[in-house]
């Protein structure tokens, strides 16, 4: 996932709910519970970690029984340490008490347990990075000691895999062609790792790389899912029967795909992994973000969203304002010659597609603008106004040339806009002859696009020849 760009703006729930989240995560509900279980009869290891001996009834004041809940007591012990809910006293004497921050899940503010989910994720996420127990079983010398260099294992590289599968999950998360709350399946998560955007079809090196990628992430996400981070349905075990197992299912469906692992992240994981990126530099923004700011960042932090992102954050800006002011306040910012003005205008005029007939004294303010009298009238018209004055054919066109520039920067050139380009020459038969005379910034860069966009070599070249000719004028 680059950081070059921003991504997508997320919808968060809100901090309470995340909160309430949080304190209902199976493993993060564990810690806490063992960290008010522990007392002065409580030892642990030079590492923190519970002794031995004292497992056995750690996992019992949890409920767990079976082969596995020594670990899961093990688990839920390193994370009450490292998110602070129990402190190590003595050392020497391995004696603990509860932390400073066991209180926060009880008295503190939501954004208090939230710090508190957060260290518990990093604890875990630092896990599912480490290789299975049988491997390192098997990694281990005569001496007891494992031996790191035969498992092929590079940390920094494992976690860096790691967090990149997880910032995918987080960008088809958010983005609006995404599958959004639906499920990701694990052969496209670990695909989107390994298999290069300009490879046709995988060879089967790579095919067989994403295989172990996806049986990695499907252990690690099984670590993932008790702190709350995603909702996981793991990889079916009857894919991974051996054939000749007479116990192994006769017949098994390999196109469904849901078999083979799917994932999806939580409104907790979401919170968690933009937290995360936040921290590493990542320009992550939230709907919301720009209430509490004035109009002209509203008009410039919503010229990269996507449509519905772009509507979701200006309704809540638009919510904390009286509508007329509200629109007195975005056609002051919508004006402008530079660069994103044309696409301000655009933001300013869907923003104003959201405002009552309360605004309308604002709209007939500016009939005579040159930059926004265009808008105005196009407001004005759709809500059945009466005497709105007929524009200019000059400002028709400086609308026209100003609407494309925001179409051109928001969409480049996609066939919605080759669509409007069509209409346009077909509608008006001497529009180039009168269009490269406009006074816009933006009009020699219109013109070329329509040369490139427009389907008919003839009407293409005149475009082309009338961008030649503004282009002329605005260098003159």
């Amino acid at each position: 996932m680059s950081d070059s760009s921003p991504l997508p703006p997320v919808r968060l729930t809100s901090e309470a709910e995340l909160a309430r989240d949080a304190l209902a995560a199976p493993l993060l509900s564990r810690a806490a519970r063992l960290a008010r279980w522990a007392g002065a009869d409580t030892r642990v290891g030079a590492g923190g970690e519970l002794v031995e001996e004292q497992l056995p009834a750690a996992a019992a004041e949890l409920g767990l029984t079976g082969d596995e809940a020594a670990a899961y007591a093990s688990e839920a012990w390193r994370v009450a340490v490292d998110a602070g809910l129990v402190e190590i006293v003595d050392e020497e004497e391995g004696t603990v008490a509860a932390g400073a921050d066991l209180a926060l899940l009880t008295s503190g503010a939501p954004q208090d347990v939230l710090g508190v989910w957060l260290a518990a994720l990093e604890t875990v996420l630092a896990d599912a990075s480490v290789p299975d127990l049988d491997d390192l079983v098997e990694a281990m010398d005569d001496g007891g000691e494992i031996d790191f260099s035969s498992l092929d294992w590079d940390p920094e590289a494992e976690a860096e895999f790691l967090d990149g599968v997880l910032g995918n999950l987080y960008l088809l998360t958010v983005s609006e062609e995404g599958p959004g709350d639906s499920p990701v399946p694990l052969p496209a998560l670990a695909a989107s790792m390994l298999v290069p955007d300009d490879m046709g079809e995988p060879t089967n090196d790579v095919l067989e790389q994403v295989s172990d990628a996806m049986m990695r992430l499907d252990d690690q996400f099984r670590l993932l899912e008790p702190v709350g981070l995603v909702d996981f349905q793991p990889v079916d075990e009857a894919l991974m029967a051996d054939a000749d197992d007479p116990d192994a299912p006769a017949v098994i469906d390999e196109t469904d795909v849901s078999r083979y692992g799917m994932v999806r992240l939580t409104p907790l994981g979401l919170y968690g992994l933009r937290a995360r990126l936040l921290e590493a530099g990542i320009e992550a923004p939230a709907v919301g973000d720009l209430s509490d700011k004035g109009a002209d960042a509203l008009l410039d932090g919503t010229s990269a969203f996507p449509p519905a992102a772009a509507q979701a954050e200006t309704e809540q800006w638009l919510t904390r304002r009286e509508p007329l002011a509200a629109a007195r306040e975005l056609l002051a910012a919508a004006r402008g010659t530079d660069e994103g003005a044309p696409l301000r205008r655009l933001r300013c005029q869907q923003a104003l597609s959201l405002v009552g007939a309360e605004a309308e004294p604002a709209l007939r303010e500016v009939l005579d603008d040159p930059q926004l009298g265009g808008l105005a009238r196009v407001w004005l018209a759709e809500r059945g106004a009466t005497e709105v004055p007929a524009p200019s054919e000059s400002m028709v066109f400086w609308l026209t040339i100003d609407t494309l520039a925001a179409q051109l920067a928001a969409e480049g050139n996609s066939d919605e806009l080759q669509g409007l380009v069509e209409g346009l020459a077909q509608q008006h038969g001497g529009f180039f002859a009168t269009a490269w005379r406009v006074d816009h910034p933006a009009t020699p860069d219109v013109l070329e696009a329509m040369g490139r966009l427009h389907p008919d070599k003839k009407v293409a070249k005149e475009a082309r020849k009338a961008a030649f000719k503004a282009r002329s004028q605005q260098a003159g």
